[in-house]
């Protein structure tokens, strides 16, 4: 095996960690589709919107919704910077329809803000979620829920965020973290060909 061949492979072979905005969409579409697709939807689209771990997404509670105000407590965990965020208008429909169907169930007093059949949400029910939907969804490639983290990461660099700003929207304690995204980000590169195309152009005189 040659040298070039083995550095392509090599390539090829690394595991992919985020969703594109195109797959982003293609995956909450899917996940509309489920038995339980009014609560599957919000999970992955709050857990997409706000850059949650598996952890903090069970944990939501009812308490941390501020649904005049449009507003959600982020709880981080690992010691992570916890911060109220905004609640968009199509996240925040997707939360009310499910709260009108949550409030039909049992176990509606529960302070958890996502159930299951058999109580709160748990870690392994999420998981199983996110690869059935990505699956269905026909994505090609396993989907685990902390690739919607990383995928909020990848998407607010490539809005042009400050690093500062991604940080501290995701609660990372150490930038390094953080810098994963920006440095990978296509926005850095924005404009560099069109520059140089026109100080080409410059060069020669106008001529295109």
């Amino acid at each position: 095996m040659t040298q070039k061949h083995k550095t392509s492979q090599a390539v090829d072979s690394r595991d992919k960690d985020f969703l594109t905005e195109a797959e982003i969409k293609r995956f909450l579409d899917e996940a509309r589709r489920g038995r339980h697709g009014v609560r599957d939807y919000l999970m992955m689209l709050m857990a997409y919107r706000h850059g949650l771990r598996v952890s903090e997404l069970i944990d939501l509670r009812l308490d941390d919704l501020d649904l005049d105000s449009a507003r959600l407590f982020v709880r981080r965990r690992k010691g992570s910077l916890s911060t109220h965020q905004p609640i968009e208008g199509d996240e925040l429909r997707a939360l009310r329809a499910w709260l009108r169907e949550r409030e039909q169930r049992p176990d509606a007093s529960s302070p958890y803000l996502f159930l299951s059949e058999r109580g709160p949400m748990t870690r392994q029910a999420v998981n199983y979620l996110a690869a059935a939907i990505g699956k269905r969804a026909g994505l090609g490639f396993h989907v685990h829920p902390h690739m919607l983290r990383h995928s909020t990461g990848y998407y607010l660099a490539n809005r042009g965020h400050d690093t500062r700003l991604v940080q501290d929207y995701l609660g990372h304690r150490n930038i390094a973290h953080t810098v994963r995204y920006t440095r990978t980000a296509a926005a850095r590169f924005e404009g560099l060909w069109r520059e140089s195309n026109g100080q080409r152009r410059r060069q020669r005189g106008g001529n295109p």
